[in-house]
């Protein structure tokens, strides 16, 4: 199977990140999921940080993956 990524985007670029999407999960099925694991963090701590977050992600099959962020394209 192919591997297929989500991109959780920030106002600050060097606050994106990349996860890999579970095998298991369809694109809707990982938005949802990806979102309420984010929020359930967000609720708890409102001082979050990715060091929060990535863990949550990781126990539930989202796997952080290294970037670099390109050029521009417009």
């Amino acid at each position: 199977m192919t591997a297929r990524f989500m991109l959780l985007p920030a106002r600050n670029v060097e606050n994106i990140r990349l996860v890999k999407i579970p095998d298991d999960f369809d694109q809707r099925d990982a938005l949802r999921h990806a979102t309420s694991l984010i929020a359930s963090v967000e609720e708890d701590n409102a001082e979050y940080t990715w060091e929060d977050i990535a863990p949550v992600l990781e126990d539930h099959g989202f796997v952080p993956v290294e970037f670099m962020v390109g050029p521009d394209l417009d």
